[in-house]
């Protein structure tokens, strides 16, 4: 039997699939209160070409749009993958009370992994739920880039022999 926080994750590695499917990073995020979702989002970085195209970035703004303000104390975000420095400082910002994170990011991951902002002494600490779905969240990324290297490697062979051709004309 799923639990709340699974079916909330679901919700969000559904975002990221559609992420996945668009030729993002597959990243979504989902913020709840009350049980329901009020916010959500998924990375768009590559299709609206700023840096601030962030799964969770956009689901704050949504939430704070329906909820009619900048303060998020009464709900939890639930995202993919570990936050990173800008999120986790909109996260710290717009006071979320707990964030459910499902795969660990070595390389940007700021709850933890690289580095723990919510340690600082900010004037919001939110709580930190590691792992959830860890297995499903961190497939859908491994598949992502195991394709995107796949891809990488046909293109450039195929490169390759256009300009074999090329110059054997």
């Amino acid at each position: 039997m799923q639990t709340e926080q699974e079916k909330f994750m679901k919700a969000a590695l559904k975002l990221a699939q559609k992420s996945a499917e668009e030729g993002e990073v597959p990243v979504g995020c989902v913020i709840v209160c009350d049980g329901k979702i009020v916010g959500r989002g998924r990375n768009r970085r590559e299709t609206k070409k700023t840096a601030l195209s962030h799964a969770e970035i956009e689901a704050i703004g949504k939430a704070c749009k329906k909820l009619g303000g900048w303060r998020l104390h009464k709900c939890d975000l639930y995202v993919t993958l570990e936050p990173c420095p800008m999120c986790a400082g909109a996260i710290i910002n717009a006071r979320i009370r707990t964030v459910y994170y499902g795969a660990d990011d070595s390389k940007a991951g700021s709850c933890g992994s690289l580095i723990n902002l919510f340690d600082v002494a900010y004037n919001h600490k939110p709580e930190i739920v590691k792992g959830l779905m860890k297995e499903q969240c961190s497939g859908i990324l491994t598949d992502f880039f195991r394709d995107l290297r796949k891809k990488r490697k046909e293109q450039r062979k195929l490169q390759r022999l256009s300009q074999q051709e090329n110059q054997q004309e």
